[in-house]
């Protein structure tokens, strides 16, 4: 089955990092962050890939190349201005509309879910897309309070009354009739088919999962992955 990955997006609040580099060029632990996606997708057997690809491509297309080196093949589709991820994958249209379904990641995160519960979601019923969601990671330290006085902490728990979207998708080819030319599938797109119904959900809860959004993420993001013995 292919994997869309969408790397086209600037990572503006990664710079310095990324004035040189896409944002999923970004070493973590060692290596960039769309080498560790690929690795853990070819560990569930995923073995083709679809880079779209915009700002600074030629460096995404020189380390990756025909993705040989890593064991999988790689073909990319470029985007000559930002398009926004609906229309990312509005752009790759003719290659993705051949496939029964398909994979679609977003390039700055960081997990080791099982992406096969997302395709087998999408049997169970007239579903378009199967969305990976997480229990909301809170940003701070959460102290536990009974009366008056604090009897505990938790440190950044994960808030299990609400649910995030992991960014990682199964789909199939009719989703590109919802998405525009040009911008992000949260806004166009995924809220058509919410309110038609055909999206589900699969939750995850105790696996590993980053966004890479800053350079505390990136720093958090590296410390963890040390401390699993430098694996997602």
């Amino acid at each position: 089955m292919l994997v869309a990955i969408l790397v086209g997006g600037y990572g503006k609040r990664l710079r310095p990092y990324t004035l040189e580099v896409p944002k999923p060029m970004v070493q973590v632990a060692g290596r960039p962050i769309l080498e560790w996606q690929i690795l853990w997708l070819k560990s569930y057997g995923f073995n083709e890939f679809l880079l779209l690809v915009g700002y600074r491509k030629e460096k995404i297309i020189e380390y990756i190349g025909s993705g040989s080196r890593l064991g999988v093949k790689v073909s990319y589709v470029v985007e000559e201005e930002p398009l926004g991820t609906a229309g990312a994958l509005k752009n790759a249209e003719h290659i993705l509309s051949k496939e029964e379904k398909f994979l679609v990641l977003n390039g700055d995160i960081l997990t080791n879910l099982n992406p096969m519960r997302l395709v087998d979601k999408l049997e169970e019923g007239n579903y378009v897309a199967a969305i990976a969601s997480i229990p909301l990671p809170s940003p701070y330290g959460v102290l536990k309070i009974e009366g008056d006085k604090v009897v505990g902490f938790m440190e950044k728990p994960r808030l299990k009354e609400y649910w995030i979207n992991a960014g990682v998708y199964a789909m199939r080819p009719e989703i590109l009739d919802y998405l525009p030319e040009k911008g992000d599938i949260e806004r166009k797109g995924f809220p058509e088919l919410a309110s038609e119904g055909r999206i589900a959900a699969v939750k995850y809860e105790d696996i590993f999962w980053r966004s890479i959004d800053t350079h505390k993420d990136l720093e958090e993001a590296e410390k963890e992955i040390m401390k699993r013995g430098g694996k997602l």
